[in-house]
């Protein structure tokens, strides 16, 4: 390529113009290249959908049926004994199974079969909410590998979400077995949802379990737990057409 065009505006003590050819004019000066700005793009961050609690319940039964037969026939989840999702695919089908012969049952009964309907239906998401977070985990930011799971991505055309993660600030003592972790509330915001994993004795992290889906950060709590056990607890930010936050920073907690 050829050199750029140069000036030079530099006068003698006469204030006469200098040219780079006058007599005694020594240049040691180099020519500016041009500079090319160059933009790089910020890497997209990719997360599992898991709005389960606003899908229809066949829509929800489909995606059961798609994780069931995607998730489980994926090399890269299923790397024993280091690397296993943390609901066996005979669960998950079990489960399946028991909430599609509700949804019949349901349509065909009364106030009760409905009730059950809605109990297996809470079940179902419970499992899809742990293997939502265990994919997230293993994806490794690769939309081809997310969406063999079987799991929608919150890719939507050529954006993505990637919303700063919550600060959690502490994390309380509810009833027996119930940690409350405490974020502060954010505008716009659809819910919230925790996440908690036992601290062993020998400081090693047990899997992610996640807790229920809360539409105010008040009523974000964790459940079931063991009392005298120690767990690493975290929160996210779940917001509109499936789009949540990053995972909170982590506080360790031990539950009652």
């Amino acid at each position: 390529m050829a050199p750029p065009n140069a000036s030079w505006d530099g006068k003698d003590s006469q204030g006469n113009p200098l040219r780079f050819d006058t007599p005694g004019l020594t240049w040691d000066g180099n020519i500016p290249e041009t500079i090319t700005t160059s933009t790089t793009k910020r890497m997209p961050i990719i997360h599992v959908i898991i709005s389960f609690d606003g899908m229809k319940d066949h829509d929800l039964e489909d995606l059961a049926g798609e994780v069931s037969n995607g998730l489980y026939a994926q090399a890269a989840y299923n790397n024993p004994p280091g690397t296993v999702p943390p609901v066996s695919k005979a669960d998950l089908d079990t489960a399946h199974t028991a909430f599609s012969a509700s949804i019949i049952a349901a349509k065909q009964g009364g106030p009760a079969d409905t009730a059950d309907k809605n109990d297996k239906r809470t079940a179902l998401i419970a499992l899809l909410r742990q293997l939502a977070a265990y994919v997230d985990g293993k994806h490794g930011n690769n939309l081809t590998l997310l969406l063999s799971s079987g799991f929608k991505s919150t890719k939507a055309g050529n954006t993505f979400a990637a919303l700063a993660a919550p600060a959690l600030s502490d994390v309380k003592h509810g009833l027996a077995g119930q940690l409350l972790p405490k974020v502060d509330p954010v505008k716009n915001a659809a819910g919230y949802e925790a996440r908690c994993a036992v601290i062993n004795p020998d400081g090693t992290q047990g899997p992610w379990v996640n807790g229920e889906f809360s539409k105010s950060a008040r009523g974000l709590a964790l459940n079931n737990l063991i009392p005298g056990t120690l767990y690493a607890v975290q929160a996210r930010i779940h917001f509109a057409k499936g789009q949540h936050s990053d995972w909170s920073n982590t506080v360790q907690c031990r539950a009652m």
